[in-house]
């Protein structure tokens, strides 16, 4: 498929001495969060050993692989942005056999990258992948606070108390969820909301108005970190321009 822009982001930093979990990022396997998992799993060996500890640091010509594999730093970072239609998986690969983000991407960006965050398989839109590990770190960490918003398509119309009580705060099973806005869409069917969160927690939006009785038709993500839709057709991708990861880095 066409590409509509490609940037290629050097790393200039010499990899000589660098924590475990780090260096494993940097590799394109996984954000440096999940590192710490597959490290203190095992799956991480330092010149034959086993090492557990994410802190450890990596020397120089020292041999690290993950499940067998030797791994090394990336020296281009990737940035790719997907609108992810319905029924792919957000994984690298799927026991059941069912397609990800991956196959989309397969042959086509020859970089070791991953999907930051996730999208549930009937959730649609905008989807970040890329092998850069102190980014995906950051966009993933609540402290951030990053934007998203979600066009809703419910199986009735939403009333205007209902929305007062997302505006107000809502309290869940796993909590309070705080809402940053939710309104119905201008024009549209009182079945169409748009809401904007920062929160992370799983399912958190489907789970917002399943609360409070409804169904959950349609589910796309339109906006996440700065970042649109724009021009960018259901099931395919692009890489960011310059302009955007300089966005990502120093805005988010």
């Amino acid at each position: 498929m066409p590409k509509a822009f490609c940037y290629l982001c050097t790393v200039t930093e010499e990899k000589k001495d660098m924590r475990l979990n780090r260096y494993v990022a940097h590799a394109g396997i996984c954000a440096r969060r999940k590192a710490d998992v597959f490290i203190q799993e095992g799956l991480v060996t330092v010149n034959g050993k086993v090492e557990l500890a994410p802190g450890f640091r990596v020397k120089e010509g020292d041999e690290v692989k993950f499940k067998g594999e030797i791994i090394k730093p990336v020296t281009n970072m990737v940035y790719i942005l997907m609108n992810k239609p319905r029924n792919v998986i957000t994984t690298m690969d799927d026991e059941m056999g069912r397609k990800t983000v991956m196959d989309i991407i397969k042959n086509k960006v020859p970089e070791r990258i991953y999907p930051v965050g996730r999208l549930d398989r009937n959730t649609l839109g905008l989807l970040l992948l890329t092998n850069d590990g102190e980014l995906a770190k950051r966009l993933s960490h609540p402290s951030y606070m990053v934007k998203k918003v979600y066009h809703v398509s419910l199986d009735k119309p939403v009333s205007d108390e209902h929305i007062k009580k997302i505006r107000d705060g809502l309290t869940l099973d796993d909590g309070p969820v705080e809402v940053d806005g939710v309104d119905h869409y201008i024009g549209k069917a009182k079945t169409e909301v748009g809401i904007e969160i920062h929160i992370g927690r799983n399912r958190i939006v489907r789970r917002i108005f399943e609360h409070l009785g409804y169904e959950v038709k349609g589910l796309d993500r339109v906006y996440y970190a700065g970042l649109t839709k724009k021009d960018l057709k259901r099931g395919w991708f692009r890489h960011l321009t310059e302009r955007e990861i300089i966005m990502l880095k120093h805005f988010n």
